[in-house]
């Protein structure tokens, strides 16, 4: 077993691996740290980080403990690579991630109620023309996900004097928030959202889950934000429930395809914000502190934080 403390590093992206080398550098100076495929002894390597791993590439580390992703998501992770059950996988849980995420949904819901698209089209056209908006003290925002991320979104929403409810799939008691739970009480949830903020995690229970069922549920004239996963959003229902008038438009970062194919109908929607799946972004100097403790713990038989249950799917 290894003598010395080493992680590979597996990642397709050049520069992302060169963040990461530097981030482990300065915070753990006596790390040894090789990059995949020119690392050595493979057999002694215990603990990889990773983001879009090669197919089957973790056969090639007979003695590995620990899988740890690059990003909260993991699906990049087992999108080609079959994880044995002895070895521990985790996902990032980083602060400054979730401020960067409460941010950016704060931004598309205040933009929205001030017409500030419109607006842009407004100006393509040399249109000098004003409309009604709504206040945040008039409106109440639905966070479907009210998990670790969306609680700091609610949060964040609530000082800025918003009503905020949230929903989820276990129970959640949270202060000043209504929370909804399970698939009794989602109707009743959905109700509530003038703005929904999906944040969800993508599983088998969540994929397809925002569609035309859901958006009938919702006031008519709501939005709807999508910052979870493109898989989770039936595109052809928001169409319809937009040009039906039941929802008044969508900023959606993430989508099924990504880069979105430039024949899409979204691009071209009056009613669809695009951005491109940049709601958070991981900063590898801010994240380093728990891939380090993780390692730690692993070397001392102690237990991980923010280990993915793939009973659950996140």
């Amino acid at each position: 077993m290894p003598t010395t403390d080493k992680i590979v590093i597996i990642c397709d992206d050049e520069a992302t691996t060169e963040d990461w080398r530097n981030a482990i550098a300065d915070y753990a100076p006596n790390m040894t740290v090789e990059v995949y495929p020119k690392d050595t002894e493979r057999e002694k390597t215990q603990f990889v980080l990773v983001f879009n791993p090669p197919e089957n590439v973790f056969q090639k580390y007979p003695n590995l403990k620990v899988i740890a992703s690059m990003a909260a998501g993991v699906k990049h992770i087992t999108k080609k690579n079959k994880v044995s059950k002895n070895i521990n996988v985790t996902k990032v849980n980083d602060a400054m991630h979730h401020d960067d995420m409460a941010n950016f949904a704060l931004t598309l819901t205040l933009s929205h109620l001030r017409r500030l698209p419109v607006y842009f089209q407004q100006q393509n056209q040399a249109l000098w023309k004003t409309h009604p908006y709504k206040r945040p003290e008039e409106t109440t925002i639905g966070i479907m996900g009210i998990g670790t991320i969306g609680k700091v979104i609610g949060t964040l929403m609530l000082k800025n004097n918003f009503k905020v409810t949230g929903w989820s799939r276990s129970k959640k008691d949270i202060d000043h928030i209504k929370t909804f739970h399970g698939k009794d009480q989602r109707n009743a949830f959905l109700e509530t959202a003038e703005i929904l903020i999906c944040i969800l995690p993508l599983t088998k229970e969540t994929e397809g889950i925002l569609n035309r069922e859901v958006f009938n549920k919702l006031p008519k004239g709501a939005y709807l934000i999508n910052i979870g996963r493109g898989k989770q959003l039936v595109e052809a229902d928001l169409l319809e429930a937009i040009d039906k008038g039941q929802l008044a438009g969508a900023a959606l970062d993430v989508f099924r395809e990504e880069p979105l194919p430039k024949q899409h109908p979204f691009w071209n929607h009056k009613s669809i914000m695009i951005t491109p799946h940049t709601a958070g972004s991981v900063t590898p100097e801010s994240a380093v502190r728990k891939i380090a403790s993780n390692y730690n713990a692993m070397k001392n038989g102690k237990k991980l934080v923010d280990v993915v249950d793939f009973e659950k799917g996140y």
